[in-house]
This record gives C-alpha cells, structure tokens and sequence, in this order.
C-alpha cells in the first residue's frame, strides 16, 4: 500500500485502540506486498491474539486473497466469532482497502475479546433460563505454521473420514477446499499437503489441474 494509506490506517488503529481500551485489537494487513506470509503491518494491542508486526496472515485474509485473485465479489464481514489458541472469544470485523479501481489492497480488521462478557451473560442466563446457542468461532492462528494446520484439519472434517479412507475423490475434495481457503499461498504449502494425504507433488499438481477445469466449464 502507499505510505500516505499506512500512515492514515495506521494512525486510525491506533484511535480505535485508545477509545475502546486493551481488550481491542485493531490489525492491518497489506496485501500489495511481496511477502504475504508477513502482512501485518500495524497492530495495536497484539496481545489480545499474541500476534505482531511482521506475522501473516489469518485464514479471512487467505480466503479474501484468493477470491480476489479468481476476481470474486466480496465484502466487508462485520461482527462475526473468532476464537484465539488459547481461548479468548472475540468479536471480529473484516474491513477491505481498496484502491480507485475497487481492487482489495489491504485488510483492516478489529477483534474484541468478549470473553468476560459472556461468562458474565452465562452467569446471568442461569438466572434467566436462557438457552445457550452453539455458534460457530473462527480460529485466528497466531503463525503461518499453526494456519495451514487448521485449514487441513478443517477439510479433513468436512469430508468426514480419516485420510487412511479417503478415496481419491475425497483427497480432490480436499485439495478443492483448501485451494479455496487460499491455502496454496502459502510458501511449502504443497509438500506439507502432499504429505498429509499421502500424494505425490504431481499427483497434487493434478488434482489441482482437474479442479481449475471444472471450474471454468
């Protein structure tokens, strides 16, 4: 991004920060740089998820720069659950910079850890009789390592069966999915993958190949 952009984002993560106190995180990637595997840019109160300038990117930012490279729509995802490695429950939003040409550039994000609040709303509830929902929490991964891990696990849980009985569908199934994750994008992502579902590298080059055809009939 342009410095002049940096400076404003940055200046404006530093206010929100300040005016809602150390339980809000505000993160800013960039997507314009050449190494995607350290986006963060700015961050203020970093302990709020344990992550810095320099870390990469979570698993919103991979998937928001993959559509953005298969030119998808995409907008702003606001106040949505997310879940840090040890636990805090956040309420994210995720904000996209863009440039005059409408293309995504940047990610401004905020995550507030709610979690007192609701073991505050859990004590009340059993006051009230409330019943508590199951939501669904989006893990924020603190390192690159940890993200790839997760998005796996996630695929392999969608197919629903060990790898040892995944048929060769199920293993493309699984390519597809973290394919669109923007799992790929990372660097030694394919080795990694290739390892896990016990293929080799072309083996994956062509599940990759036969997913790409379908997607343009």
């Amino acid at each position: 991004m342009k410095k002049s952009l940096i400076e404003f984002y940055t200046r404006l993560a530093h206010g929100l920060a300040v005016q809602f106190g150390s339980n809000c995180e505000v993160v800013v990637h960039d997507l314009q740089g050449k190494d995607i595997e350290h986006s963060i840019i700015a961050i203020e109160n970093g302990h709020v998820t344990g992550r810095r300038i320099g870390d990469g990117p979570s698993h919103i930012v991979l998937e928001s720069l993959h559509n953005s490279k298969q030119n998808l729509k995409q907008e702003d995802k606001l106040a949505y659950l997310t879940k840090t490695k040890n636990g805090k429950i956040l309420k994210s939003s995720t904000i996209f910079i863009r440039d005059d040409s409408d293309k995504i550039i940047g990610i401004f994000g905020i995550n507030y850890d709610i979690s007192l609040m609701l073991a505050m709303e859990k004590e009340l509830s059993s006051f009230t009789g409330t019943i508590e929902e199951d939501t669904t929490k989006e893990p924020i991964a603190v390192n690159i390592g940890d993200l790839l891990d997760e998005l796996i696990s996630q695929s392999v849980r969608h197919i629903g069966k060990p790898v040892t009985l995944m048929t060769k569908e199920d293993k493309v199934q699984v390519v597809r999915l973290l394919n669109e994750a923007g799992a790929f994008l990372i660097t030694k992502s394919g080795p990694k993958v290739c390892q896990f579902l016990g293929i080799s590298k072309y083996t994956l080059y062509s599940y990759l190949d036969e997913i790409k055809s379908k997607n343009t009939i």
